[in-house]
């Protein structure tokens, strides 16, 4: 029931999760960079988020049904799966935060796998690896991707 609730709440969490982080006197989604080095976030991927979401960004087996532990697998990060359809506010701050002090910011508890990199990666480096994810992508997926993220802002 509590991962139905939260898989349900995901799209209005991520439409309002500037507002309302700020709402709540947390900080601002850091702006992305104008370059990026996407050879360095390829390499960050492979170092960081490769063991989970794959080396080729496809994610782990059965990835949208909980394991014996109650939280999902690591979903791909390709254009299978729903990577794209967050904006880049969303990814960013759950890449960051990591996905339960993301989701307990917006009042949600929820036991998610995805560690939070603040203490590991910087702002930029997160940000490269994103670009990396996103340079992936066929055509279609970025522009949908960036006009949620345009929408946000």
């Amino acid at each position: 029931m509590r991962l139905v609730l939260v898989l349900g709440l995901l799209p209005a969490i991520a439409a309002g999760v500037g507002v309302s982080m700020m709402a709540k006197g947390n900080a601002q989604t850091p702006t992305q960079p104008q370059s990026l080095d996407l050879h360095a976030g390829e390499q960050l991927y492979q170092g960081y988020c490769a063991s989970c979401h794959g080396a080729d960004l496809e994610g782990q087996p059965e990835w949208r049904t909980p394991g014996a532990d109650g939280r999902l697998p690591a979903p791909p990060h390709d254009e299978t799966g729903h990577t794209w359809h967050h904006p880049d506010s969303l990814l960013f701050d759950y890449t960051k935060l990591g996905g339960a002090a993301l989701l307990a910011r917006q009042g949600v508890e929820y036991d998610s796998g995805m560690p939070g990199f603040a203490e590991q990666l910087t702002d930029a480096e997160i940000w490269n690896i994103l670009g990396f994810i996103k340079s992936t992508w066929p055509d279609r997926q970025r522009e949908i991707q960036a006009a949620r993220s345009s929408a946000v802002q």
